[in-house]
């Protein structure tokens, strides 16, 4: 049995999966009835959940871009990354910089069975892929400096993906992958917030089988830039951030974040 075979049989179709969720209210189509259901039912709970869901990969793209272009970075550590989606980090950054080098980092054995489709770098760039759990951030480090020159600035990003952890644990998580960087580097943040709407989405996603998503204060979130300068404008509503001419006027959701400078 090869790698890629075993990494598939160990994928459950039958039970809801967090990847395959997320891809479903995102409008991928790499999902299944079950992921479809459990995405249904904590849309019962906060109609909004779809609204936020695409503003945190309108974000991404919007943060990468500017890091690319404005800031110059050429070097991207993503974390969490999930299954592939159109306007990842690699195909905005690289539309930017041809020559930036990206590295995705998941622990999912459904993420690495699709890790061929986020290994689409551009001619002149570099993409490549980390196999762990985010919670080694020593080791994803150092894996990731095989194909990061980490003696440069690096953009780390945390897109909808810190609420698997717990909110303290999370903000001292940050503080180690950002201590592996240098001066110049940037860390992207965006996480769910606090309210009695999201609190009920919360309890709807706990029903499925897959790992629970735990929401956050506000000051849960900004206290993982301690330190750092924040980009304008600041911290805030991610369909706020930055918005292009298409997006201006977007309503606020409730999934917060920044861009801020080591």
């Amino acid at each position: 049995m090869t790698e890629q075979t075993e990494l598939e049989a160990r994928i459950r179709s039958g039970v809801p999966h967090s990847a395959r969720v997320w891809n479903y209210w995102i409008g991928g189509k790499d999902h299944y009835p079950v992921d479809q259901e459990l995405g249904d039912q904590v849309i019962a709970s906060y109609p909004q959940t779809r609204d936020l869901a695409r503003a945190s990969r309108a974000f991404q793209a919007r943060a990468v871009r500017y890091l690319a272009d404005e800031a110059g970075i050429t070097q991207f550590l993503d974390i969490g990354t999930g299954l592939p989606v159109q306007n990842s980090t690699h195909e905005v950054a690289q539309s930017i910089q041809p020559k930036a080098r990206i590295v995705y980092v998941d622990n999912d054995p459904l993420v690495l069975a699709h890790a061929r489709a986020l290994l689409t770098s551009a001619p002149d760039g570099v993409t490549d892929y980390v196999h762990a759990d985010m919670l080694e951030a020593e080791r994803v480090l150092q894996e990731a400096s095989r194909t990061l020159d980490m003696t440069q600035p690096v953009a780390v990003m945390v897109l909808s993906t810190l609420g698997h952890v717990e909110p303290r644990a999370g903000i001292d998580l940050m503080r180690r992958y950002m201590a592996g960087t240098v001066t110049g580097s940037y860390l992207v943040l965006c996480d769910t917030i606090t309210t009695p709407q999201t609190l009920a989405a919360q309890e709807a996603y706990a029903a499925g089988d897959t790992p629970p998503y735990l929401v956050r204060q506000p000051e849960e979130i900004v206290a993982s830039a301690d330190g750092m300068e924040l980009v304008d404008p600041g911290f805030g509503s991610i369909s706020l951030w930055r918005p292009s001419l298409s997006e201006d006027g977007a309503e606020p959701v409730d999934q917060w974040g920044f861009v801020a400078r080591k």
